[in-house]
């Protein structure tokens, strides 16, 4: 099966023959990240930079100079659209580690990274597609084979939320969180490997992996950094 895909960033280009480095959720774990961006690679990392860790301005700042640096990009995960979005000033439920982050981006020392920072969410793609390859950040649709990702901190589409959040019940789970399923995996086509974050289900320390009936495969690379866990980070040649 052939697709055509959407005009998004050519990461063979950027890579410029560096290769890739895939780096999942970082929840403002900023030494873990430094440790992960010590490379030559071109740096994808794969949303939920921001809330929960210590240090989320220091996490963002970091970002922010990779990709002035030609050296890296972001998907659009859950927890940078929010704060994309408080940074415009709409009202939020309240949420702490929301709060966190902002307070740690408020004072003088931190001038001008707060513009930064709004800026870069508005510009980041809530997917890639790169040949075989998906970077999101939640779950896969095969519309996103097609289709170019809605503006990050407009109106939130049924893709953008697929995108985002992966595929929903609808249902709360006892922890509070939203359940999900994994049909989607199912529907990746064949050869074609999804590498995403936001669900942390890996039990081993490792990047969880499953393949779907039609012969695809999804990595799920979030090992809860910034919850008490690790992050991961996949290197690629492409």
């Amino acid at each position: 099966m052939s697709f055509s895909p959407p005009h998004l960033p050519d990461l063979s280009t950027l890579s410029a023959g560096r290769g890739l480095r895939v780096v999942g959720d970082v929840h403002g774990d900023l030494t873990a990240f430094e440790h992960a961006v010590a490379t030559d690679r071109f740096i994808v990392q794969l949303g939920d930079l921001v809330d929960h860790g210590p240090d989320s301005a220091g996490t963002l700042r970091l970002m922010l100079d990779l990709i002035d640096d030609g050296r890296g990009l972001f998907i659009l995960g859950n927890h940078d659209r929010k704060l994309g979005r408080a940074l415009e000033g709409r009202r939020l439920r309240r949420d702490p580690p929301l709060e966190e982050t902002l307070r740690q981006l408020s004072g003088p020392v931190q001038a001008g990274l707060r513009e930064r920072a709004y800026e870069a969410i508005a510009d980041a793609p809530a997917w890639i597609v790169q040949g075989n390859m998906i970077f999101v950040h939640g779950g896969f649709h095969t519309d996103m084979l097609f289709e170019a990702p809605p503006p990050a901190l407009g109106a939130m589409t049924p893709l953008l939320s697929r995108a985002l959040f992966g595929e929903t019940t609808g249902r709360m789970q006892p922890d509070g969180y939203p359940e999900r399923r994994l049909r989607w995996i199912d529907h990746i086509p064949a050869d074609h490997i999804v590498y995403c974050g936001h669900d942390r289900r890996s039990t081993d320390g490792r990047p969880w992996i499953r393949d779907g009936r039609n012969g695809g495969r999804a990595i799920f690379t979030d090992l809860g950094a910034g919850k008490g866990g690790h992050l991961a980070w996949i290197d690629l040649d492409v």
